[in-house]
Formats: structure tokens, C-alpha cells, sequence
């Protein structure tokens, strides 16, 4: 079977136990679960149009076939049972059936391999061949999911038992990079990983039902030895944290740094919002974001926040406050203008969206 399918972008190892997880990230309750006696299709109808997040319906297992550096980029492959999923654009959500023909769920992760920040916006195309047979071409999603966080994924049909060399296509990213990140993943970079499809594969991707299917909460991420982009803990952020806003299901954390990290070109006090899932703290990225800071009915800043990629900030929205300056008692309000522009595996789809604006004292 040979087939391209590219597909338009928007902004631009296995651990089969499960828990439900409380918005203070511990993990408290190990799900229930029922094994299916081969791998199966999940298509579930588990959640809800709330607007929150809930519990998936399955946990599924995850096999690695490969992990590498391509130029200045870590990069694994995972493969897992074929799903639908959800594509954002703008404030519309799509969802991407299973295909009778798919195989697999592909998932790319990259990151960096200094400092383990997983890189969201990269933008990143697979393609697959066998025998030097093009089977599949595609620009894949930029994907959240419970398990495995932020990464890059989408659904593949293979011609039958076999290797297949898989060509992972590193872009590089057009958002700012400070500190340390300066200069870094502007340029894009390839790598090869053989997967070989076959009933040892086969036995490592089966799933498993989740008992509390549904309920708000999340099932626990992946137990692995490589970064699935969680966010800073705030003892982990730099400067001052000031607290945490909450919209559409999401926190933000605000931290306010005396200067701007390296590579900002401006001056003055500098205000970070980091924004995550609200039980597992898995980056959110790819929003328009903007901030005012008033104090006593006066607007004291207002602007758009910058995407920006920071080793000790990690992926967050930010901007300097030009000599404005920060005092006890002024309001920020934060202003989602285009939600996260990503794809969503269940238990994300209906959160993240509508995204009301957010307020904090700092």
C-alpha cells in the first residue's frame, strides 16, 4: 500500500497502571481495570461536552522501537493501538476517525537532551518506508494526551508483518528561544528508526479499561525514562511566583523575574505564565495569550505574551513589563485570544477550549 497524506497543521516504556490524579499532582487511587485479550480500537464515548477534563476510558500499552539524536534533538518513536483523536483549529474541534485501515498510533517525542525540555512546536513529518517502498508520508499533530503528554502522533496503515524504516523529520522552531536556548532548534534534522510489525509488537499494545471512565480527573501519566513535557513544579520555576489562574480546565502559573531572561529585548521586570493540565501539570502550548496588569483602575501593562522557550522556564508565555514593575495587590487578568492549538487524545477533547478570561492578585 503506498500513500502521502500531509496534513495542515495549526499553530504552528510501557506502563499499563493507571490512576486517577488530584489537581495537587499526587496520584491517589489505582484504576480497576479489565485486559483485553488482544489489542483493540479505542473508540470510546467516555466524556462529555463540560468543557473539563475527565478520565479516559483505557489505558493502553506503549512499545519504544527506537530512540536517537537527530542533530540537536533527542527523538523516540512509540507505537501504539490505533485511536481517534482530535484536531484543533482555531476555536473548532474535528475529530479523526479510525481508519479500518490503520495499524498503528505512531507517537514521536523530542526533546532536549541537555536539559530534558520536550520542544512542542517544532513541527515534525514521518515518513515510512519498506524495501525502499514508500508505504506513508504525512506531517503528523502536535498531540496531548494523558499518558504520554505533549508529543507528536497520528495513525498509520502498514502492509502487513515486516520492518518498516521510519524517517523522523525534525522542524525547526520559529518561537523565541532565551537563556541558554538562544540560537538552539532553528535548524531541522532527521532521523531513522526501524519498527518491526509483528505478534511480539502485537502483544505489547493491548489495552485496558478504566472503571472510572468519565469522572473528572486523569489517568496517571507513563512511567518512563524520557520527558513527556510536564511543567515546572512552582518551587522549580525562577523568580517570584505569585500564584495560579485558572480557565477552560487550565492553570496558569505567574512568576515575576527582576529582568528578562537573555534574548529578550526589552527591559524592565519580566512576567511568566506557565500553563498546564489541571491533575498532571503537562504543558499547555501553542495559545495566543495576553496580559493587563492594572493597579487601582489604572492599566498599568497590556500586550500579547510571547511563546517562548527557556531552559530553567521551560515552554511558557511571557513578556517584559518595561519598567512597570510589579506590586503586592495589582491584578492581572489573562486573556486566551485562540485556545491551544493542538490535537487532544479522549479525556482532553472537551477541555481547553472555551476559556473564559482569567484573574489573579499578584
Amino acid at each position: 500500500m503506498h500513500r502521502r497524506r500531509f496534513l495542515r497543521l495549526g499553530v504552528a516504556a510501557a506502563a499499563l497502571a493507571a490512576g486517577c490524579s488530584t489537581p495537587d499532582d499526587s496520584t491517589t487511587t489505582t484504576a480497576r481495570s479489565t485486559r483485553t485479550a488482544t489489542a483493540t480500537a479505542t473508540d470510546s464515548d467516555a466524556g462529555s461536552d463540560d468543557g473539563g477534563v475527565y478520565v479516559q476510558s483505557f489505558v493502553e500499552g506503549m512499545t519504544t522501537p527506537g530512540r536517537t539524536t537527530a542533530g540537536e534533538y533527542a527523538v523516540a518513536l512509540h507505537a501504539t493501538v490505533p485511536h481517534r483523536f482530535w484536531t484543533v483549529t482555531g476555536d473548532d474541534r474535528s475529530v479523526v476517525p479510525r481508519e479500518d485501515a490503520d495499524t498503528l498510533h505512531l507517537m514521536a517525542a523530542v526533546w532536549d537532551p541537555e536539559t530534558g525540555v520536550v520542544l512542542p512546536e517544532t513541527g515534525l513529518s514521518v515518513e515510512i518506508t519498506r524495501d525502499g517502498t514508500l508505504v506513508s508520508e504525512e506531517v503528523i499533530y502536535p498531540m496531548l494526551s494523558q499518558r504520554m503528554g505533549v508529543h507528536y502522533g497520528g495513525n498509520f496503515g502498514l502492509d502487513g508483518d515486516g520492518t518498516y524504516t521510519t524517517a523522523v523529520s525534525v522542524g525547526g522552531t520559529s518561537i523565541r528561544r532565551t537563556g541558554a536556548f538562544r540560537g538552539r532548534f532553528g535548524d531541522p534534522a532527521t532521523a531513522e528508526i526501524d519498527v518491526t510489525l509483528d505478534d511480539a509488537l502485537r502483544r505489547e499494545i493491548d489495552t485496558r479499561e478504566v472503571d472510572q471512565a468519565g469522572d473528572p480527573g486523569a489517568v496517571a501519566p507513563m512511567d518512563t525514562d524520557f520527558p513527556i513535557g510536564r511543567a515546572p513544579t512552582e518551587s522549580e520555576l525562577p523568580g517570584d511566583v505569585r500564584g495560579t489562574a485558572t480557565s477552560g480546565d487550565a492553570n496558569f502559573v505567574v512568576t515575576v523575574l527582576e529582568e528578562p531572561p537573555a534574548g529578550v529585548d526589552a527591559a524592565g521586570p519580566y512576567l511568566a505564565v506557565s500553563a498546564r493540565t489541571p491533575y498532571n501539570r503537562l504543558v499547555l502550548p501553542a495559545m495566543s495569550l495576553s496580559a493587563t496588569v492594572s493597579r487601582d483602575g489604572e492599566t498599568r501593562h497590556e500586550g500579547e505574551l510571547t511563546r517562548t522557550l527557556d531552559p530553567d522556564l521551560h515552554y511558557h508565555y511571557g513578556t517584559a513589563l518595561n519598567g512597570t514593575g510589579v506590586a503586592s495587590g495589582d491584578r492581572l487578568e489573562l486573556t486566551v485570544e485562540t485556545p491551544p492549538q493542538v490535537a487532544r487524545h479522549e479525556g482532553y477533547e472537551t477541555a481547553f477550549l472555551t476559556m473564559p478570561p482569567a484573574t489573579l492578585t499578584l
